[in-house]
């Protein structure tokens, strides 16, 4: 891909003003969600996560997002789902995270770690007690011949860990490093605004394009 120019730079940056402002990626998107947080009814934070089976067959399901660090994207779940093990498989992912309230969204694909280590129990620490409980239970995708199978496990777990549990061992989460972060906002007679960020590598400065719509 060709470099742009010192002056076509500029003008993209000149552009890019209001909502799309700013010279760092995550500092828009935590604005965003900022906002969003105001006005979305439900789950501000969730975004479709994509990932790809062994055959290369797409997948997409629902999570929410808990962090946007100055870097990457961080959500968490169960190790042993058919997510997590494609994200492990093929060490990429994507998502898109869009607000109806705003008429915005933000889509992201990049390159995926797990973060099992302390922020990952600093994390569990803080959902409830139930929350905590149900991953200790849950045998995440695969097959449950009943809820009241899943809830007979519920009290098993209860018994076993009891009010304290610590986090399993299987459970934890997952980083995107973004090579990509699309801002896209609705426009009149669908001339929708976006602005595309894009590197090579995590190392590599973003270069950034205005889209057509």
């Amino acid at each position: 891909m060709a470099r742009k120019t010192p002056q076509a730079l500029e003008k993209d940056m000149s552009d890019r003003t209001g909502i799309f402002a700013g010279d760092d990626p995550f500092v828009i998107a935590r604005a965003w969600l900022d906002e969003a947080e105001k006005s979305e009814v439900n789950d501000p934070n969730a975004i479709a996560l994509s990932t790809v089976d062994k055959d290369g067959l797409p997948n997409a399901r629902m999570v929410l997002l808990k962090d946007i660090e100055d870097a990457a994207f961080v959500f968490y779940t169960n190790y042993g789902s058919a997510k997590a093990q494609e994200i492990e498989a093929a060490g990429k992912a994507a998502f898109v995270m869009h607000w109806k309230s705003l008429r915005r969204q933000i889509r992201v694909r990049g390159v995926v770690t797990r973060e099992d280590g302390p922020q990952a129990d600093s994390y569990y620490a803080s959902r409830s007690l139930k929350s905590r409980l149900g991953a200790w239970a849950s045998n995440q995708s695969q097959p449950l011949g009943s809820r009241t199978e899943l809830m007979a496990e519920v009290a098993k777990v209860t018994a076993r860990h009891g009010p304290n549990p610590k986090r399993p061992p299987f459970w934890g989460g997952f980083r995107i490093t973004p090579l990509e972060i699309e801002f896209w906002a609705d426009g009149a007679f669908r001339l929708h605004d976006r602005f595309r960020w894009r590197r090579e590598t995590s190392e590599n400065a973003w270069e950034i394009h205005r889209l057509n719509p």
